[in-house]
């Protein structure tokens, strides 16, 4: 029996219709659901409580920041993940709205192929180095300023070796597949995400000489504010979660030791979906203009 754990993004107005669907589907084929309560709440069907642990599939309905958000709620656990699109871009999922049914079917076939992503774990350390919290993170860490815009300035050491102080808008660590989201718009690369490695990008710099960086994903990136310019000094995961670093505290980004796994249907290449979704190489209008 499949059991499948759904989250959804409940202000898109088509998913009551989509969750009866899939509530319907389900019993047809015997496989047992559980939902976040957002979710739930959609349906009359009483659904059981979301379990990370208790499923061999995790169904998002949304765009990429519920499946982003989705793949933090399953800490750590290496179980695949279907991201049905509701959203703009849906860099990140695997069908469109109207490929769910068709899409589950073929998972439960097994006409599937799965697509491990390493994520990042970021560990907040006190004045001490002690631990105080770690929190994860598919696309990115960003380190920025909260409140009115002004200049940070961190010192940023690889496995304790001292790459530079950089000063600027703020810092992104990035996942290769990070590596097409914040990082992208701030000047860093573009990394596929199959390679083990980890970007480090600054935003805006306040120099010339600060330029992106590709790393290893073995490596230990440390981020240390230099006071007094720490007030207000956020660190945000994906985007969606933030903490206020305080005086003295430092960050410490590595690769996590399991893999976010994203379900893919007979997926064309990472290329072809950057020049559909991000229209990688796109000269049509230069064309049109000749």
């Amino acid at each position: 029996m499949l059991r499948i754990g759904l989250i959804g993004n409940p202000r898109y107005p088509e998913l009551r219709t989509a969750l009866a669907e899939t509530v319907a589907l389900a019993r047809t084929n015997g496989w047992s659901l559980c939902a976040d309560p957002a979710l739930a709440a959609l349906t009359s069907t009483p659904l059981a409580a979301f379990d990370p642990a208790a499923i061999d599939l995790l169904v998002t309905f949304g765009g990429d920041g519920t499946l982003l958000r989705a793949a933090r709620r399953l800490g750590g656990r290496e179980i695949p993940v279907l991201g049905i699109n509701y959203g703009r871009v849906g860099f990140l999922t695997s069908v469109g709205r109207d490929g769910a049914a068709a899409a589950l079917t073929a998972f439960a076939a097994g006409t599937h192929r799965l697509s491990p992503r390493a994520a990042l774990v970021a560990t907040r350390l006190d004045s001490t180095n002690a631990v105080r919290d770690e929190h994860l993170a598919l696309n990115d860490v960003v380190l920025h300023k909260g409140g009115v815009a002004r200049v940070v300035r961190f010192e940023v050491l690889l496995d304790g070796e001292q790459i530079g102080p950089v000063s600027g808008d703020g810092l992104v660590v990035a996942s290769p597949t990070g590596s097409t989201a914040y990082s992208l718009s701030a000047g860093g690369p573009i990394v596929v995400p199959y390679l083990d490695a980890m970007i480090v990008t600054p935003i805006c710099a306040h120099s010339m000489g600060l330029r992106p960086i590709v790393v290893r994903a073995d490596a230990v990136i440390r981020i240390e504010p230099i006071e007094p310019l720490v007030q207000d000094l956020l660190a945000s995961f994906d985007g969606q979660e933030s903490i206020t670093l305080q005086p003295g505290e430092a960050i410490e980004v590595r690769t996590a030791p399991w893999r976010v796994i994203l379900v893919r249907f007979g997926d064309p290449g990472f290329f072809r979906r950057l020049r559909e979704k991000l229209h990688w190489g796109d000269l049509s209008d230069r064309e049109q203009g000749c």
